[in-house]
């Protein structure tokens, strides 16, 4: 295994387990048990609070059902795209990819965690400014960001390389 391979699944359990731990904490800070309970939650700044929130879909609750099944649909997807991933991965060449393919495996495994545990991904990150907010989002939803933007990077930079 490779230098590149090791350092990117690193960061993919450095994102499992920050994500994890975070909501297991503050679940039970916020005494939230399941995707049938909601946490008022509180303030830190007078833009960004701390809530207990349960998605039972995608990003902005797309795709959300009622009768549970979209948790394992989701799930399965999530655990395809991370196979790719990780063969994107073995073949990585550079930091910069395998740190943004970390963070993205990291962060889809970290929610499908939440899927098979609760059939819902706990978020807790609300930030908003006067009557405009973003949804409330998590650790692994931030790993799946911030990994996308890298590999956006990764793949401007390379393209500059090679043209």
């Amino acid at each position: 295994m490779s230098k590149t391979v090791k350092q990117g699944l690193l960061i993919a359990a450095l994102v499992i387990l920050l994500d994890q731990v975070s909501k297991i904490w503050l679940m039970d800070y916020l005494g939230v048990a399941g995707p049938d309970q909601r946490a008022a939650g509180f303030p830190v700044t007078g833009f960004f609070d701390i809530v207990g929130v349960w998605n039972k879909g995608v990003s902005f609750s797309l795709f959300s059902n009622h009768d549970g099944s979209g948790a394992w649909i989701l799930s399965l997807v999530a655990l395809v795209i991370t196979g790719a991933m990780l063969v994107w991965l073995w073949r990585a060449q550079g930091l910069r990819l395998a740190l943004g393919l970390g963070m993205v495996i990291g962060g889809a495994l970290g929610n499908v965690i939440d899927r098979v545990r609760f059939g819902a991904v706990f978020d807790f990150l609300f930030f908003y400014y006067q009557q405009y907010s973003w949804p409330a989002f998590n650790i692994a939803d931030t790993g799946i960001s911030v990994g996308v933007g890298l590999l956006l990077i990764d793949s401007l930079l390379d393209s500059r390389r090679k043209g």
